[in-house]
């Protein structure tokens, strides 16, 4: 027969291993709601955007307008997206280990043009990359196509190697007795010598002569112009990419000192005292490059956004400029320019 203070003992056991496990229980069941009841911090983006040129404060109108384009996205930068600037100060040599430090960081994607576009896709072949601006993607091997670009690159295409044709006729239109051109182009770019070669028939069915003045860094482009200064073309003409870009200001001063006709790829030539330009409008660009980095940050792969053209073309005459080189554009041509420099005193009436 059981011991009655035995039973009491085995039931007290009993109780308190039930209270025990009833009490885990209404802990873990508590911490489980306490956990989803508390809200989750959402992931802040981290994009990298690596340049060349200087980084400058107030930014260049090209940086104010892709931050523009994530503002009306709905991104606001140190809040809701993170922007790692890495700049080379134009010492190009830099670019792979900036390039390097931007995926060590594990940013999400990295926005890059002209020369660090390959320094990027050299450093990372799955963290997407977003052109803004570049003249031949296809053909500099950034992608497969410009429809399906088939990797971790993406963005938006200058079309250069269809507007140096262009660019032969209106300075034709403009200066109808011109007959030779020198062309100051980057020879270390796969894509300026694409449109090199792709001006060349342009040139003939316009009665041009083409002459090439490759250059790649500062002291080729102090011998161009000592070469144009003893061989004297009847104009220069720039291929564009980050290098001639960069150089366009240089280029039109020592253009207007020799008295040349230029013609740009690069509106901003024109506004720094080159002749003429004929090109899209880069802020444009640049505010288009920020709905890539949000298609891509919500989760669409680079290899199936297409690469976009530009539809905007804008033609610039420096009447200032034609007037101090004694040039004289035929009204036909001013009529088509989109905008014109006017004289510093029609400006001021």
């Amino acid at each position: 027969m059981s011991n009655p203070l035995e039973c009491l003992c085995r039931r007290s056991r009993f109780e308190y291993k039930s209270a025990l496990r009833l009490l885990l229980i209404i802990v873990l069941l508590g911490g489980g709601v306490a956990i989803a009841g508390t809200p989750q911090r959402a992931k802040v983006p981290r994009i990298g955007y690596l340049v060349l040129p200087a980084l400058h404060d107030p930014p260049s109108e090209e940086r104010q307008a892709f931050l523009q384009g994530l503002r009306e996205l709905g991104y606001v930068e140190g809040k809701t997206i993170i922007i790692e600037y890495r700049s080379a100060a134009w010492n190009r040599e830099l670019l792979p280990d900036l390039a390097a430090e931007l995926v060590g960081l594990k940013v999400d994607l990295i926005v890059a043009a002209g020369l660090t576009i390959q320094a990027a896709k050299d450093a990372t072949k799955t963290i997407p990359i977003v052109m803004p601006a570049t003249p031949d993607p296809a053909g500099a091997g950034f992608v497969a196509s410009l429809a399906r670009p088939g990797g971790n690159v993406t963005g938006l295409s200058l079309m250069a190697p269809d507007l140096g044709g262009k660019r032969l006729e209106l300075l034709k239109e403009a200066l109808r007795k011109v007959s030779r051109l020198a062309v100051l182009w980057n020879s270390a770019s796969r894509s300026s010598e694409t449109e090199w070669k792709a001006m060349q028939p342009s040139a003939e069915a316009l009665g041009i002569k083409l002459e090439s003045r490759p250059v790649r860094n500062a002291d080729e482009f102090l011998k161009a112009f000592s070469d144009m200064s003893v061989r004297r073309p009847d104009g220069v003409i720039t291929i564009l990419d980050t290098l001639t870009s960069s150089y366009s200001k240089i280029i039109a001063d020592w253009a207007l000192q020799a008295r040349l006709p230029t013609m740009f790829g690069y509106g901003a030539a024109a506004e720094a005292g080159g002749l003429m330009s004929y090109a899209p409008r880069f802020p444009d660009l640049y505010r288009r490059a920020a709905y890539y980095v949000d298609r891509i940050l919500k989760g669409t792969m680079p290899a199936d956004l297409p690469v976009e053209q530009p539809t905007k073309f804008e033609f610039i005459i420096n009447l200032k400029t034609a007037k101090q080189i004694g040039v004289m554009i035929p009204p036909e041509v001013l009529y088509r320019a989109d905008k014109l420099i006017k004289y510093a005193q029609d400006q001021n009436g």
